[in-house]
């Protein structure tokens, strides 16, 4: 995984980012490709892309207690710029890409409710 880290870390110098900016985004991959995908089984970076969905409206939220409104829609953002370095170098096809940000676009609002359900207490598992 670290080879993808260096290269989206390198993708995203390269859009000539915050130095900030940059650590964010390479800290929610970071936790997305090492935690995430390896947590019940291991999972590659390339099949990662389809279990967006579960990691956004389940695992981040149940797992991570720093998560907030603004959290998720930053991973959002870091998620997105991941996979479209990942699609522009190739690793993953680009309708696969086009196909997450189109799924993340049409289910945020049910992924900030879900975060909103956990912190209330009244959040139900759905994986």
């Amino acid at each position: 995984m670290k080879k993808f880290i260096d290269e989206f870390e390198q993708w995203l110098k390269n859009k000539e980012l915050a130095k900030k900016t940059i650590k964010r985004h390479i800290s929610n991959i970071e936790l997305y490709l090492n935690d995430f995908l390896n947590y019940y089984e291991i999972i590659t970076m390339e099949k990662g892309i389809d279990e967006v969905g579960a990691f956004l409206n389940g695992w981040f939220i149940e797992k991570c207690m720093w998560a907030t409104p603004t959290s998720l829609k930053e991973m959002i953002s870091s998620l997105k710029k991941f996979y479209q370095c990942m699609a522009e170098k190739g690793y993953v096809k680009n309708e696969d890409y086009k196909y997450m940000c189109e799924y993340i676009k049409e289910n945020k609002d049910d992924f900030l409710e879900s975060l909103e359900d956990f912190d209330n207490g009244t959040y139900y598992d759905i994986f």
